[in-house]
């Protein structure tokens, strides 16, 4: 049987689901196939969203439009800020999730969202006519026809799952794997690879003794992750549950170290690379050595389950190995399992071979998105997703943004950032993303991705009238905030007692509001209530704000107190987009450039970079070689 439709989603991961969502609410009649509905949005490994410029991420995604913000909020256990005793650059927000609830969360949005249909399937083959994607067929016999095509098939092309010197065919847990498909796309020229991921053993909470590990509770405060005004759900109507920490000790890496002639990771049963920043247990006592102990983290995986995720303990030893080990920690010496930890192999397709709109150069009208373009994370995932989703819609409706794709550059986005870096660099290792890979960090606050994604979202059609003057209403209050600040001025009788009251150096002559605020001690919120009419303007501004009040405060402090670091940066980055607007893509006959290296040749000719700026990011082109090129054309 034919079924027809714009966009054909394969996969309901994280980036399956915003992909399908998205191109939905865009116009495009979509189709998502899943070999299970009732595993949407699953969480493979561990049931959290965010973490270090993970957390950026899903905001930029909800400023966009997408959702993973919003199921997030509802399904939090607990929240933290982290990285709060640093800059704001680097504040990164992450939320422990209730596994169960964040599927089902997932799957109401999908099923109530217009335009868009679920199949229950499994995708089998390609279909290409002329270098076309046309569709996909399925292994039930159903073909589905469509302008574009995006595959989000996270860990299951070809996924073998190893425990020990146990090797089971699967994509996840007690799942089969996706089988031909790798196949049916390499055919049309496509470059695939493999790679390894793992994940820890799940453990019954009941057979654990708290007393002997130390709590870890979450933050009680304003902050959540979608800009839309609802109630941070894990503070107000769900418990806040702990985590929990524990050591390794001496007699555990004794155990583990006897288990590693058989880990497939060191018996060469294993050949691809896993990822450098979510080691294995095994892996950290081959890295560290002289470690004696290495942390632990328990986190609760729901609200009503038992099951609890062992974060920083993946392996892929025997069975037997892991619990024997285990159970050399005082808090879990009568510890009782639901599965053991595993690894996972998997095929991928070479990133570089991917327009920055995630459309394959090879193939047209076909996208990729998620662990299928080489990273690692739900979040670098869903970004993926949300910009497949918005470009594959262009592509089945070309009045939408002009036609032009649409993609977000380093200064402006993580994703930007991460796109950017997965088709100009390729990838050698699961890609993560940390806050280091940006060069504007400064510049891509969490705190203010609204203020930079919303109204590009907003002119394509994708974020809604309510959001969008939800930001403009926010902007307008920042400013009127800012404006305040740097015009109010003080005199040192009336302020100084309040000074040395928290703890700071009291002023001999009259300055500006901003000038105090420049200090590590002084906040709008503990200054506010001692300067009669700045408290009072803050009252009557935010007096409708009582769920963003905080958030607006917050995001007005930072722009005073970095306003020198987020002006430089914001000069070296328009520096940059000069290079950007300098269009290269065929004009230039790589390999007959002898005025460049060899490699830069190679490298130019395998990458066909877009702008100059994207080829000045290319492994292996220097300097030289961009003033070069920008010599040959004439600048």
């Amino acid at each position: 049987m034919i079924f027809n439709y714009d966009v054909v989603v394969v996969g309901a991961g994280h980036a399956g689901c915003e992909a399908a969502a998205i191109a939905a609410n865009l116009g495009a009649r979509t189709c998502l196939i899943t070999m299970d509905m009732n595993k949407i949005a699953q969480m493979s490994c561990n049931p959290a969203i965010g973490g270090i410029a993970k957390g950026q991420i899903v905001r930029e995604i909800d400023a966009l439009g997408g959702y993973t913000g919003i199921v997030t909020d509802c399904c939090s256990l607990q929240f933290r800020m982290l990285n709060l005793s640093k800059g704001p650059a680097v504040w990164s927000p992450r939320s422990q999730c209730d596994r169960a609830k964040f599927i089902w969360t997932w799957r109401e949005i999908l099923e109530n969202t217009p335009n868009l249909q679920i199949w229950q399937d499994q995708a089998r083959e390609l279909i290409v006519e002329n270098q076309i994607v046309k569709g996909v067929k399925t292994y039930y016999g159903a073909e589905f026809r469509a302008q574009c095509v995006i595959i989000t098939a996270g860990t299951f092309l070809n996924g073998l799952m190893h425990i020990g010197r146990v090797m089971i065919p699967g994509g996840r847990c007690a799942e089969l794997p996706a089988l031909e498909l790798t196949e049916s796309i390499t055919k049309h020229g496509i470059r695939a690879g493999r790679m390894k991921t793992g994940t820890p053993v799940r453990i019954d909470k009941r057979s654990v003794d708290f007393s002997l590990m130390e709590k870890q509770d979450g933050d009680h405060d304003f902050h959540k992750f979608s800009y839309l005004p609802t109630k941070h759900t894990a503070v107000t109507e769900r418990n806040n549950l702990p985590c929990w920490i524990c050591y390794t000790n001496t007699e555990v890496h004794e155990v583990l170290r006897s288990g590693l002639p058989d880990s497939p990771l060191y018996n060469g049963q294993i050949q691809s690379i896993g990822p450098r920043y979510c080691p294995s247990i095994e892996t950290k006592l081959h890295t560290f050595p002289d470690k004696d102990e290495h942390m632990l983290f328990l986190e609760p995986e729901g609200e009503t389950t038992n099951e609890m995720y062992l974060n920083g303990f993946s392996s892929s030893l025997p069975l037997d190995i892991q619990l024997k080990a285990l159970r050399k920690i005082p808090a879990f010496k009568n510890l009782e399992v639901y599965r053991p930890g595993y690894a996972i192999e998997y095929d991928f397709f070479d990133p570089t071979q991917l327009k920055h709109s995630l459309e394959s150069k090879v193939v047209r009208n076909l996208f990729f998105a998620g662990q299928v373009n080489g990273t690692t994370g739900y979040e670098e995932a869903a970004g993926q997703g949300v910009m497949a989703g918005i470009n594959a819609a262009i592509n089945c409706n070309p009045t939408l943004n002009g036609g032009e794709p649409f993609t977000l550059g380093r200064n402006e986005a993580y994703i930007g950032v991460l796109i950017d870096d997965l088709v100009t660099k390729g990838v050698d290792e699961p890609y993560r993303m940390f806050t280091s890979r940006a060069e504007y960090r400064i510049l891509l606050r969490q705190d203010d991705a609204d203020m930079r994604l919303t109204e590009r979202s907003h002119q394509l059609g994708l974020a809604s009238e309510e959001r969008y003057q939800l930001m403009k209403t926010k902007k307008e209050k920042i400013e009127a905030i800012i404006h305040f600040i740097e015009n109010f001025s003080l005199k040192p009788s009336l302020i100084n007692p309040t000074l040395e009251e928290l703890g700071t150096t009291p002023l001999r002559q009259g300055c500006k509001l901003e000038e105090l605020l420049g200090r590590p001690q002084i906040h709008i919120n503990n200054i506010a209530p001692h300067i009669k009419p700045f408290r009072e303007m803050l009252e009557q501004l935010l007096a409708d704000e009582d769920l963003r009040r905080e958030e607006i405060i917050e995001a007005a402090e930072i722009q005073v107190k970095y306003k020198g670091y987020i002006y430089r940066e914001q000069q070296m980055a328009d520096k940059m987009i000069r290079l950007e607007n300098i269009k290269i893509l065929g004009k230039f006959d790589y390999p007959n450039m002898t005025q460049i290296s060899i490699e830069a040749r190679q490298k130019l000719q395998a990458i066909q970079p877009v702008t100059l700026a994207q080829a000045s990011r290319i492994p292996g082109v220097s300097p030289s070689d961009i003033n070069i090129m920008l010599v040959l054309m004439g600048r």
